[in-house]
């Protein structure tokens, strides 16, 4: 049974945060691999497990979803926008 069959709220692992909280920081693929040291790909499929999860079509919703489900803001004080690393 799944956890939409259940009536309970999907759980959302500490990675899948951290992802969250990069998305909504306006960060890509790309540069969430580059901050939690992980592959684009695998960013990418955090970010599709997200959705599913959330029940979100779009990537860029992920963070409206999380904070409807949460109720927690999922741009925590301190983030910003991505910056280019120094020499880049």
């Amino acid at each position: 049974m799944t956890n939409a069959t259940v009536g309970t709220p999907p759980e959302i692992t500490e990675r899948q945060r951290q992802v969250v909280e990069l998305i909504a920081a306006g960060c890509s693929n790309e540069e969430v691999g580059r901050r939690l040291g992980i592959s684009p790909r695998t960013a990418k499929a955090h970010c599709d497990a997200l959705r599913q999860k959330l029940g979100v079509p779009r990537r860029r919703q992920i963070p409206a979803a999380y904070r409807n489900l949460t109720g927690r803001d999922p741009l925590p004080q301190g983030h910003g926008p991505p910056t280019a690393a120094p020499g880049a």
